[in-house]
């Protein structure tokens, strides 16, 4: 690997801070101490910020006056409501939350970028804004910097992801469609209650649920193209009294996702129709929610093209991918390429000598390969250096 000095420069920096956050999780919403300790490190490095939210953090590196470029650099920063069950110093010391998806690796990778850079401020052509983006778990963080304005002139914009499926020292960047869209979806079914043995008298929600559930999968299988790729899925069912009562409500919740636009829409309106429809059939009251939480994942082709380059350069053309599989993850940073070009890009971060590196991501054993996050830090600073030298 082709690791530049200045990166290795920061590995101490870039390690430790990846060990506290680590220590210190917090979850979506409520990441009032990261971002603290976020805004602690901008000042320590003169770096100008803004609280976005209450919790999300936007640094600024100026460059040149005369350039009125600006490019955008993301990382997340909240943790999962997850135990951390492993034996290692860092261990998590908030009870029951844990970094197990990575984002304290991508808030320090970040900060080290942004150290590196502040370094290289005077010869920048242009504005670097260093995004710091809370409640990615739950889908709502890119939509608050979105609204405040904050892709405002924005020309392109990165993001990197660690990845417990790629080995250290790999790289992928993929463009087109790499992330599903993902919406919650949450349907309650109001009936008549009464005794089983009269059932004629009754409006069984929990036959009625049963019902929808059966019959949301006919989404999938009739109503959408074999060679498009659409899920839906029924996670929870709740509802009831006892044994021998007919259910007056029922409550499920699930997720629709898909990679496109146009079966995202068509996904979420045969949800909703086919369960008031059976609603109706049975004289039942059915309301439909929908909560939306990332939109279909599409890198922009020039931009990653761009990107898989720079990343050649440093761990070698033969370890960048360019043609990774789609996930049915989501990500909201899908929402700021929704308004303007850039790519997301997954960084190896699994070695085969610490299992733990090779586990699912939210997992409670879930860790990380450190050397990785050189790797995110060169690229985001090489990606700024080759736009705005």
């Amino acid at each position: 690997m082709n690791i530049k000095d200045y990166v290795i420069k920061e590995k101490d920096y870039i390690t430790s801070l990846r060990r506290y956050f680590h220590k210190h999780p917090e979850e979506s919403l409520k990441e009032y101490n990261t971002a603290k300790k976020i805004e602690e490190e901008l000042d320590k490095l003169n770096i100008p910020h803004k609280r976005v939210g209450a919790t999300g953090v936007l640094g600024i590196i100026k460059g040149k006056n005369e350039s009125n470029r600006i490019l955008a650099i993301r990382a997340d920063i909240d943790a999962l409501k997850v135990p951390d069950s492993k034996d290692v110093e860092y261990k998590s010391q908030s009870n029951g939350y844990n970094h197990a998806c990575g984002h304290d690796g991508h808030t320090a990778s970040l900060l080290g970028t942004a150290k590196i850079l502040k370094e290289k401020e005077k010869e920048l052509n242009g504005e670097v804004r260093l995004i710091f983006q809370q409640a990615e778990e739950v889908g709502q963080g890119a939509k608050v910097f979105i609204k405040e304005g904050y892709l405002d002139g924005v020309e392109e914009i990165l993001g990197a992801h660690v990845a417990s499926h790629l080995e250290v020292g790999k790289v992928s960047v993929t463009s087109g469609p790499i992330s599903a869209s993902c919406d919650y979806f949450k349907i309650t079914v109001k009936g008549k209650g009464g005794h089983v043995s009269a059932p004629h008298l009754s409006t069984d929600a929990l036959y009625i649920a049963s019902q929808i559930v059966v019959n949301l999968q006919s989404i999938v299988s009739r109503q959408t193209d074999p060679v498009d790729t659409v899920v839906v899925g029924v996670g929870l069912i709740r509802g009831g009294t006892t044994y021998n009562t007919v259910a007056e409500e029922i409550v499920l919740e699930g997720t629709t996702r898909s990679f496109t636009f146009e079966s995202r829409e068509k996904t979420n309106k045969s949800v909703e129709k086919i369960a008031k429809s059976i609603g109706e059939i049975y004289g039942a009251e059915v309301i439909v929610e929908f909560r939306d939480y990332a939109s279909p994942l599409i890198n922009d082709e020039k931009v990653s093209e761009e990107v898989a380059v720079i990343a050649s350069d440093i761990v070698g053309k033969e370890n960048v991918i360019t043609n990774s599989p789609k996930r049915l993850g989501a990500d909201d940073f899908a929402e700021f390429l929704i308004e303007v070009p850039g790519s997301y890009i997954h960084v190896g971060t699994k070695n085969l000598k610490n299992a733990n590196t090779s586990v699912a991501h939210h997992n409670d054993l879930f860790d990380i390969d450190e050397e990785g996050l050189l790797i995110i830090t060169n690229i985001e600073v090489d990606y700024i250096l080759n736009k705005l030298l």
